[in-house]
């Protein structure tokens, strides 16, 4: 059994569990629940969240005042992404996504538009995880009887790349998009040519470039500063390779930052890629 200590709204209640503070949503879990009150193992079906996450803690002193219905949304538009993306996100989003979720309707109903910066790759670059700001900003539209605009798709969709990488502020997902559009960019300028994006190397490219900007913005770049296979694709492929080249430059004097031979190799490899696919066009 657990016990209820604090009843935060009708969707979230602060139980104990063998003396350590929990929180636990469900749709209707709290509802005329009181301190002391407890609730049955089998009456959960949602996710329980441990109270020493910092972000979740800073979050119990205002959710007294977000409605339950955008924690109920919320659980929707996570079970759907899991779904799509096929693989649990990171708890702390039903927080983050919530808080975001109850401001964006304020912003709406105040008429204060603030423009992503980053709409264009998000759409891009993150189209599943632009997939499913688009059903939340539905779902919205439909039970909140609102119009948010499509721009509001990619604001969810933040909340959807940090979930997948452990974070819970969207200026990382905006992070992650500026530079994998930059690179896209580079890219583009370096191979020379029209490059269709249902390609199935330019979506391969695609998937590389975030586990690239991924493993740089965690700290997690390869470290193999192995010299064999470089020095030959500087030989073999040197366009592909200058490509690469502009991209570590890119990143020295942004970030202030080295990235290794092996990355430098492995980027090299799919610009190759892409050169090949343009190649037989222009002959």
């Amino acid at each position: 059994m657990l016990t209820i200590k604090k009843t935060l709204n009708s969707s979230v209640v602060l139980v104990e569990q063998n003396g350590q503070p929990m929180i636990l949503l469900g749709k209707g879990i709290g509802y005329g629940k009181k301190e002391g009150s407890q609730i049955k193992y089998d009456d959960v079906s949602q996710v329980f969240m441990p109270v020493d996450n910092l972000y979740v803690k800073q979050m119990l002193d205002s959710i007294d005042s977000i409605p339950a219905v955008y924690f109920e949304l919320t659980q929707e538009i996570v079970t759907y992404a899991e779904k799509v993306i096929g693989q649990k996100l990171n708890n702390a989003i039903y927080f983050s996504l919530t808080d975001h979720l109850n401001f964006a309707v304020e912003r709406f109903h105040n008429k204060i538009a603030i423009t992503n910066r980053v709409f264009w790759e998000i759409k891009t670059f993150y189209s599943r995880e632009f997939l499913i700001g688009k059903y939340a900003v539905s779902l919205l539209n439909q039970r909140l009887n609102l119009e948010l605009p499509e721009h509001e798709a990619a604001n969810v969709a933040f909340h959807i790349i940090n979930a997948q990488n452990g974070d819970s502020t969207d200026a990382n997902g905006t992070k992650y998009a500026h530079l994998v559009g930059k690179i896209v960019n580079i890219v583009r300028y370096t191979v020379g040519g029209d490059i269709s994006l249902e390609d199935i190397h330019y979506t391969r490219f695609i998937t590389h470039v975030k586990f690239f900007v991924e493993r740089f913005f965690t700290g997690k770049m390869l470290q193999d500063n192995e010299t064999l296979l470089f020095e030959h694709l500087q030989f073999k492929y040197p366009k592909a390779m200058n490509g690469a080249f502009k991209i570590r430059d890119y990143i020295s004097e942004t970030y202030k930052e080295n990235i290794s031979n092996e990355e430098i190799t492995y980027l090299a490899v799919h610009i190759n890629r892409l050169i090949n696919v343009i190649a037989p066009k222009h002959n």
